[in-house]
């Protein structure tokens, strides 16, 4: 049985894990959870998996509840004694120092969390170097690739691909975008996430952080990952091989899979997604994205090309820029905006360490949130 910690257990990836725990509590025990500031939920959690450590990060804890506070509570939780794996749900960049710990603590991390990888990507898998099986992708496209490529070199591959839905404005032109209101950025097509990660679906920031995690995971050059819409979200990645063949991976859209795929490898359990009725798909579709008009995908691989600190600046300035828009203090298109014009006055520190890209984030937000405030 496998001991799980899970932070970030009221978000979306948190309580779909907890469905699939639910269905498995033969082959998994949970043993920590973190929530934000979501005490009511976070107590119904407690109450039915009875973990020895229940943190709430981001409030003070319900009188009479014997809740743990606080970001240092979180990184205990992160490399607890009693987890086997951590699996690191949490939104934005604060993620990045839990995947560090849990991974200096032994454990083997399920990674959400993409901000992990996009900021501080090189330092990350410095530490699984030696130990690659360590580190196991949560995301559906991360996952659906990792399954392409088991088994397989990394020197017979040629390139992989990242499929993406287009979100709900596929095929919409820049001028159609000009007036967005939240409540459309926020209708996902096919995907059920939060609200942050649901609006860089809608830029296609979204894309362009996972392929810098295809990147930094495989270890494959930015200039061989590629992107390309598929609005039915049934492929989830592509790998294409010298030889001119293709592996892919294909499911119904449910984030539960990859997570289970995650909790149990290298096991997989007998059940998870509902089985794809093939005769009754229809045709399945491939479309060139949209560069011109989606812009924030070109900004994320120019990013990663500079690498250094410039990915984490570009991830906090969008992390600002997406919730002011949250906020309606910001417009829909003005988000790629304030993200190029941030990375165009990042100059990099040198060396890339711990301290030079937590630095760096620091200068990005109060950089983002000054541009903000000035389109106002």
């Amino acid at each position: 049985m496998k001991r799980i910690a899970i932070l970030g257990s009221t978000g979306s990836i948190g309580t779909q894990a907890l469905d699939v725990i639910r269905k498995h509590r033969d082959q998994f025990e949970v043993v920590a959870l973190v929530a934000g500031k979501n005490a009511e939920l976070l107590a119904e959690q407690v109450d039915e998996f009875a973990p020895a450590l229940p943190v709430l990060a981001d409030a003070p804890p319900p009188s009479g509840s014997y809740f743990s506070s606080g970001e240092d509570a979180v990184l205990e939780a992160a490399t607890y004694v009693g987890a086997d794996v951590v699996l690191n749900a949490l939104v934005g960049s604060r993620g990045l120092l839990p995947t560090l710990a849990a991974l200096d603590a032994g454990k083997t991390v399920a990674l959400a969390n993409k901000e992990s990888l996009i900021a501080g990507g090189d330092l990350v898998m410095s530490k699984v170097r030696d130990h690659p099986e360590r580190l196991l992708p949560v995301d559906s496209e991360h996952s659906a690739l990792f399954q392409c490529l088991a088994g397989n070199r990394l020197s017979d591959v040629r390139r992989v691909i990242v499929t993406a839905s287009g979100g709900p404005f596929r095929g919409r032109t820049f001028e159609e975008l000009r007036d967005v209101r939240v409540e459309e950025a926020l209708a996902h097509p096919t995907w059920r996430m939060g609200r942050k990660i649901t609006v860089d679906s809608a830029t296609l920031m979204n894309k362009g952080l996972e392929a810098i995690e295809a990147h930094h995971l495989f270890g494959i050059p930015m200039d061989r990952v590629d992107v390309v819409v598929h609005p039915q979200s049934i492929v989830h990645g592509i790998v294409e091989f010298h030889d001119g063949s293709c592996i892919l991976q294909a499911a119904n859209a449910d984030m539960r899979l990859p997570i289970q795929i995650a909790l149990a490898w290298p096991d997989r359990l007998p059940e998870g997604a509902e089985p794809l009725e093939w005769p009754a798909l229809g045709s399945l579709d491939f479309e060139p994205v949209d560069r011109a008009t989606f812009r924030s995908l070109g900004i994320a691989f120019e990013a990663a090309r500079k690498g250094g600190t410039y990915p984490a600046v570009m991830n906090a300035a969008n992390e600002e820029a997406v919730a002011a828009f949250l906020d309606e203090r910001l417009a829909f298109l003005a988000i790629p905006s304030i993200v190029e014009d941030v990375l165009a006055a990042h100059e990099h520190a040198g060396e890339l360490t711990l301290d030079a890209v937590l630095d760096a984030e620091r200068w990005a937000r109060a950089e983002a949130r000054a541009r903000i405030e000035a389109t106002a």
